[in-house]
């Protein structure tokens, strides 16, 4: 029995021309051979299975060719060429650094670079996977890849570029391999299919060609086991079943079910795509994939960018004229929030019917009943009102703002919000401006604004007050309760944004002055501007909670007293006397002097 090659190894190509889709770089390639001008290293990078390590070898055959053709491709008839087929020339030495990735290994190498070819005039190194190698191994090759003999050129491939050293980018000339169409995937298939007498539908061959994700290896090998699935005749329903792709059919009858707003029969079907076997993420990201395609599909510009078969794209031209832009714009970005919140819900089958249902229902009009969508109007009051208080300055201990009459011009609203007789026109910090409140006209007097809450408030705390200082008086300053409340108002009356303020007023001193005056003493200057700027909200704050209205705060800087250091033995021993004049006793005992 005839021995069984695969079809990624008996169809690689052997010549720059037999290479699929990588037009431009062959082309760069066969004239650096025709015109000699060929450099001593090469970085092939791109996806895998695209043909790297294929038009690496392919390059070290030509060059090595003793009578290449005109057209820069090897003859494939001398003795170093054959000897390349057959796998036994010395010239070309291939090297996995996956597994020969350590210094000793990279060492050996360098010492093979300096033995000559013995047939032909290039030594070429292949070095696959080149990214493995250790940080170590590519810095004892930086030396030997930047400055090698004449006759070694070195080809290095990988699919991770940016993990290989700039060092070792900078020696060599880069060359990036693109992904394969999936059209030029399914012409090279159906050449292989002809030369080995299959029969091959050409959407079968679409959907190999989508599995294999850009990759030539890739999709030779999924038509190989096609063919030994369905013995030698590939159909699209054969196909879809060997590789557990989901029919193109579901995802037509799902769109059509959702233009329809059919949601019963939409959740049926998603259940017989369940029972298949099939995965809620791989559905729904197939889903959004289909919409996309729908939407491509409407513009003459775009369609290029589908790529099915003639038979299946036909079926996406109808229907996408059946659904609006408006429609698959949010039905991609509902299936798109649903594949990024499928890995963390913990009901994944609700989330993905959840999904389908709110698809259904974007062609339903707004009112429709269970649409679970608010109306796009928003609904805007009968009528706005707009407070606007009025901060006034404040007035001298002690004192408050007298009534005012009411003018014959005031409107109701000015007469509803006027600042109540007896109330303190100093209203706390946290009054602001803020937007517009708006207020119901059916219902007014159940809504308070918050300039409203904060006016009654005020006006409360005012009335305490007043009974209390006429009562009492007014209560002289005591050390505890000066210290208290000035440190509750650091901690409780400064915003986020004075937090330092904060800070510094902790580490001030209080000095009781007198009854009514007291001393704050800071570190330096500019702490005393920081609480100057804040004395009229302390003053005011104090003198209501300290029930005096005669507060008054003053700051100084404090002063600081000079530490007189001892320099001299005279001056030390001076300074232990006045510490222990024992000291001094014994010094005229002994008769002690200094040095």
């Amino acid at each position: 029995m005839e021995n069984f090659i695969v079809s990624a190894r008996k169809y690689r190509p052997q010549s720059f021309d037999t290479v699929v889709g990588q037009e431009a770089l062959t082309i760069t390639l066969k004239n650096a051979i025709k015109e000699k001008k060929l450099a001593h290293a090469y970085l092939f990078c791109g996806p895998r299975g695209v043909g790297k390590t294929t038009c690496a070898r392919i390059f070290a055959k030509t060059i090595n060719c003793l009578s290449p053709n005109q057209n820069g491709e090897a003859c494939n008839e001398c003795e170093s060429c054959v000897a390349f087929n057959e796998q036994r020339s010395y010239n070309i030495i291939e090297l996995d650094a996956a597994s020969n990735n350590s210094v000793e290994d990279i060492r050996s190498l360098c010492d093979q670079v300096r033995i000559p070819p013995q047939i032909g005039q290039y030594k070429v190194f292949i070095i696959d996977e080149v990214h493995m190698l250790s940080p170590s191994a590519f810095n004892a090759f930086l030396k030997t890849l930047e400055e090698p003999p004449a006759h070694a050129i070195f080809i290095l491939a990988t699919t991770e570029k940016h993990k290989i050293l700039p060092t070792i980018l900078s020696r060599c000339q880069i060359y990036d391999f693109n992904r394969m169409s999936v059209q030029g995937i399914v012409n090279h298939l159906t050449k292989v299919a002809e030369k080995e007498g299959v029969e091959a539908e050409p959407e079968a061959l679409g959907i190999i060609a989508q599995k294999a994700d850009g990759g030539m290896r890739d999709a030779l090998s999924i038509f190989d086991q096609t063919v030994s699935f369905t013995q030698g005749h590939l159909t699209y329903d054969n196909v879809i079943k060997n590789l557990n792709v989901l029919d193109y059919d579901y995802f037509f009858k799902l769109t059509d079910l959702a233009l329809e707003n059919k949601i019963g029969e939409t959740m049926l079907l998603f259940n017989e795509i369940l029972a298949k076997g099939f995965q809620g993420d791989h559905f729904i990201n197939g889903y959004a994939s289909h919409m996309r395609d729908l939407l491509v599909s409407k513009d003459e510009a775009t369609i290029r960018l589908l790529e099915v078969g003639d038979k299946i794209k036909e079926q996406y031209k109808e229907q996408a004229k059946k659904c609006s832009a408006g429609f698959l714009y949010k039905a991609i970005k509902l299936c798109n929030e649903c594949g990024l919140n499928y890995r963390v819900s913990k009901n994944q089958r609700l989330l993905v019917e959840l999904t389908l249902i709110e698809v259904a229902q974007i062609t339903q009009p707004d009112d429709a009943v269970g649409s679970g969508r608010s109306p796009k109007k928003i609904i805007k009051p009968i009528k706005e009102f707009r407070v606007k208080v009025d901060v006034v300055s404040t007035v001298a201990a002690g004192t408050h703002s007298a009534p005012q009459a009411a003018t014959p011009a005031s409107t109701p609203q000015t007469q509803a919000r006027k600042m109540p007789e007896g109330l303190n026109t100093t209203l706390p910090k946290t009054l602001h401006r803020g937007r517009p409140m708006t207020i119901s006209i059916t219902n007014p007097q159940q809504i308070k604004t918050q300039a409203d809450i904060a006016v009654e408030n005020a006006r409360k705390q005012s009335e305490q007050n007043n009974k209390t200082i006429s009562a009492n008086e007014q209560k002289p300053l005591e050390d505890g309760s000066l210290s208290h409340y000035w440190r509750n108002f650091a901690s409780n009356m400064l915003g986020i944004e004075e937090a330092a303020t904060k800070q510094r007023m902790f580490n001030s001193t209080l000095k009781i002055l007198d009854a009514n005056t007291f001393e704050a003493i800071v570190d330096n200057s500019i702490v005393q501007g920081y609480i100057d700027n804040l004395r009229p909200r302390i003053e005011n704050y104090l003198r209501e909670v300290l029930q005096n209205s005669a507060v008054t705060m003053k700051t100084r800087v404090s002063e600081r007293q000079e530490v007189k250091r001892a320099f001299s033995n005279k001056e030390k021993f001076d300074m232990m006397v006045k510490e222990n004049p024992a000291l001094k006793d014994l010094q005229e005992m002994f008769g002690l002097t200094f040095a």
